[in-house]
C-alpha cells in the first residue's frame, strides 16, 4: 500500500517539475522576457510590440505564440488588430527574482575582476 502511494505522488511531482520547466522554457529567450517586461504595464497590440521592442513581426509572432502555449500571456482581438496582455503577474515575480539573481552574479563577477 505504501509503494502505490509514494508512486502516485512521484507521478504528481513529476508532473508538477514538468510544468515548472515547460514555463521556464517558455520564458526562456531574451526576446520572450523582453515581450512579457513590455506588458508588465499594460495590454498591448502585436503592432506597437514589435517596433517597441525592434523585433521583427515574424520573429515576434513566434515568441509570442510560445508564450501563449504556455498560458503566459492571453490574447484579445479587436477587429484586425490582437492585443495580448499577461496571463498571470506572478510571471513579474519570477522575472524580478530572475534580474535579482543576476545582479548578485554580475557583482560577484566583478568583484572578482577587481581583486
Amino acid at each position: 500500500m505504501q509503494k502505490c502511494s509514494s508512486k502516485i505522488v512521484e507521478n504528481s511531482m513529476k508532473s508538477a517539475v514538468e510544468l515548472k520547466a515547460e514555463i521556464l522554457k517558455a520564458m526562456a529567450h531574451p526576446n520572450r522576457i523582453r515581450v512579457l517586461e513590455a506588458l508588465r504595464c499594460e495590454e498591448t497590440c502585436n503592432c506597437e510590440l514589435g517596433p517597441q521592442l525592434e523585433i521583427e513581426q515574424s520573429n515576434l509572432s513566434r515568441h509570442i505564440a510560445i508564450l501563449a502555449r504556455a498560458g503566459l500571456i492571453v490574447p484579445r482581438k479587436e477587429g484586425v488588430k490582437t492585443f495580448y496582455r499577461v496571463a498571470d503577474e506572478t510571471v513579474f515575480k519570477i522575472l524580478d527574482l530572475a534580474k535579482e539573481m543576476a545582479l548578485k552574479q554580475t557583482e560577484t563577477h566583478f568583484k572578482a575582476l577587481s581583486a
